[in-house]
C-alpha cells in the first residue's frame, strides 16, 4: 500500500511540474491591410482594416477606419470634414451567414444575405480615433445554425472625404483571414 501511494505522489509531481499542453489563452487568426493616397495639401489619406477571428467563440472582432498622415505622424481631419465611409464583410463560402453588428457615432449596418455593410458617416474635426468603426461578426452555418468556423471572412472598406479643397473616395483596403 505504501508503494502505491509512494507512485501515485510521484506521478502527481511529475504532471505537476509538466507544462501545460492545450491550455492557456484562445490565439486569433488576424490581418491588417492599410492603403494610402496621396492629398493635394501635402498630405496622405489612409485607409486600414483590422481583422481577428476567434475559433472558440465563432466570432471575428473588426476595426476599419481612416485619418490623415503628415510628415509629422497620424492626424485627424479639418472642422469642415464629412466622409461616408462603406465596408462590406462577406465570406467567398455562400453557405455561411455573418452576422455583423457595428459600433460608431453614425453607422448603419445594411444585412444583404450574402454581403453586410456598414455605412459610417463623419463630420468635423476631431482626434484620429474618431473616424473609426467596430464591430463583431458572428459567422453561422446557413443549414444547421451551428458556428461556422471554417471559412474565410472578409473586410473591405472604402471612404469618401469632403473637406475644404478635397473630394476623394480611396481605394479599398481589406483585410482576410480565417478562424484559427
Amino acid at each position: 500500500m505504501m508503494r502505491l501511494a509512494t507512485a501515485i505522489t510521484g506521478v502527481g509531481l511529475v504532471l505537476a511540474s509538466m507544462p501545460m499542453v492545450g491550455v492557456g489563452v484562445s490565439s486569433a487568426a488576424s490581418n491588417t491591410a492599410t492603403t494610402l493616397v496621396a492629398l493635394d495639401d501635402g498630405t496622405q489619406l489612409e485607409t486600414r482594416a483590422v481583422l481577428d477571428c476567434h475559433r472558440a467563440t465563432g466570432s471575428c472582432d473588426f476595426t476599419v477606419g481612416a485619418d490623415r498622415r503628415t510628415g509629422d505622424g497620424v492626424t485627424g481631419f479639418p472642422s469642415d470634414l464629412w466622409s461616408r465611409q462603406s465596408t462590406d464583410i462577406r465570406s467567398t463560402d455562400r453557405l455561411a451567414y455573418l452576422d455583423v453588428h457595428a459600433t460608431a457615432q453614425y453607422d448603419r449596418v445594411f444585412k444583404q444575405g450574402g454581403t453586410d455593410n456598414v455605412t459610417t458617416v463623419f463630420m468635423g474635426d476631431g482626434p484620429p480615433d474618431k473616424y473609426q468603426t467596430t464591430g463583431r461578426i458572428d459567422s453561422t452555418d446557413w443549414r444547421t445554425g451551428q458556428p461556422r468556423t471554417d471559412v474565410p471572412v472578409i473586410v473591405c472598406t472604402h471612404i469618401q472625404v469632403v473637406y475644404s479643397g478635397v473630394n476623394i473616395t480611396s481605394p479599398s483596403t481589406c483585410a482576410q483571414t480565417t478562424f484559427s
